[in-house]
């Protein structure tokens, strides 16, 4: 994702970092980053965590239903959860680069299982309230505005540059695993015993991120400077990102491809009532459906040893491509097989930003970029979940969502264009093998073709 004659590729390391990129090959196996220690430690440790996460989300969602009987109060759960992250977020990553991120990560990982624990208590001994839920989302939004940016910063540090795209490929192959695995557990327990003991299992969940990060080899890590404790921080961060294109630009695409693109809970959930008329069971099977997409994609992107920048715009592209082909689907078969090239392509969106942003950036600025990055992505769901859900109920789902895709795939376009130009490449149309082919080459040899 770098801007200049070799934009094709990701930025280079920085030096520091040059021994460790060497280390990898260009194009690693799909589960490289599994034969580091440190990372197969914190890996499993996320499985299991990851999990009780999705479990609680389902459960913390029903029992405020169950509680308030509105939907309106799910929505302020939700909201509540969020907004810390959109308030404070920015603040997190200058925490997050002054501090050293595994016992920061032992001390946000302790506070949400605590929350866990105590929402548990509150749910099994019949005391609990709907602001109790609230107080308990809330406090893992704030524990979330630190935790976030360690997480995304500290898997550079657990396997260095050269392995960084495999290694944030396989966390949201991890992420998204759960997704099928966390409500379908919280199912059972809800039905079967109760939403407390779905409290209590996430708490516990977090036992095994937390032994693995005490486990882990401290001479082995990649550790990098920490930034110094000084005034303007935050607006140092800001300034450091919008000098450069590398950073804003794909950060402005997620925003734009989160906001309006990735609202499926709005999309799906019209789908299934108001275009199929097939009920929670529908919408079930397309959200299945769409994680079964978004392991493939993410495991897919682990097998690319670099983030680029035309795999970016092309895979934003496309994906607002599918949306629109998905928003025409006449059948509903057709519009659930569509739901798993969405997932491939949303994650590889995810993914390769997520690293491209991170390898073009000096190690002591990452916690500020990164909690930049996070919060355009996650603050742009809801954000834009008001304005696509008044689209679609005016003008209907089919029109919200083929909206959306019409939005993600013309920025995709329009930055894809603006980078190819400030990093010196023109767009080729030609033919390959008797097929067209479209791509960004350097001016440079645009000007020696001419002149030979």
């Amino acid at each position: 994702m770098s801007t200049g004659s070799g934009a094709h590729s990701a930025p280079a390391p920085t030096t520091h970092d040059t021994s460790s990129a060497a280390e990898a090959p260009r194009k690693a196996s799909m589960f490289s980053s599994l034969k580091i220690r440190n990372y197969r430690l914190y890996f499993m440790g996320q499985v299991v965590s990851n999990t009780g996460t999705w479990m609680q989300r389902i459960a913390q969602d029903w029992l405020v239903l169950s509680l308030t009987g509105s939907a309106t109060a799910v929505g302020v759960t939700t909201a509540l959860q969020f907004l810390p992250m959109l308030l404070f977020g920015l603040y997190g990553g200058v925490l997050v680069d002054r501090l050293p991120k595994r016992p920061t990560l032992l001390v946000t990982q302790t506070a949400m299982a605590v929350t866990g624990l105590a929402l548990a208590a509150l749910t099994l001994t019949g005391h609990v309230q709907v602001w109790h839920v609230y107080v308990a989302a809330f406090a893992v939004g704030l524990a979330t505005v630190v935790d976030n940016p360690a997480r995304q910063s500290f898997v550079s540090e657990l396997v260095g540059p050269g392995r960084l795209q495999n290694a944030v490929s396989l966390n949201s192959a991890n992420f998204q695993s759960a997704r099928l695995i966390g409500p379908a557990v919280a199912g059972l327990l809800i039905t079967g015993v109760g939403t407390g003991w779905a409290f209590l299992l996430n708490g516990l969940s977090f036992v095994a991120p937390i032994t693995g990060l005490l486990l882990m080899r401290s001479r082995e890590l990649h550790v990098v400077e920490r930034a110094p404790r000084g005034k303007g921080q935050l607006r140092e961060g800001v300034r450091y990102v919008a000098a450069r294109p590398e950073l804003i630009w794909p950060i402005v695409l997620v925003g734009f491809v989160g906001t309006f693109a990735f609202n499926f809970p709005v999309y799906l959930s019209a789908f299934a009532d108001d275009v199929f008329h097939a009920g929670a069971g529908a919408y079930s099977l397309f959200n299945t459906l769409m994680a079964v997409g978004s392991v493939a994609g993410a495991l897919l992107a682990a097998r690319r040893g670099t983030a680029r920048l035309r795999v970016l715009s092309t895979a934003a592209m496309v994906f607002g491509a599918v949306e629109i082909v998905a928003a025409a689907s006449p059948q509903l078969w057709m519009f659930a097989a569509l739901m798993v090239p969405l997932g491939v392509f949303g994650m590889t969106v995810n993914v390769t930003a997520n690293t491209g942003i991170q390898m073009a950036t000096d190690p002591a600025m990452r916690g500020r970029v990164m909690a930049f990055y996070m919060m355009v992505f996650l603050g742009g769901s809801p954000v834009g979940a008001p304005i696509v859900g008044w689209i679609t109920d005016t003008y209907g789902a089919r029109v919200g969502l083929a909206a959306g895709g019409a939005i993600a795939a013309l920025a995709a376009a329009v930055i894809a264009l603006v980078l190819a130009r400030t990093g010196g490449l023109r767009l080729a149309v030609g033919w390959h093998h008797g097929h067209p082919t479209v791509r960004f080459v350097p001016r440079e040899r645009e000007r020696l073709t001419t002149a030979a």
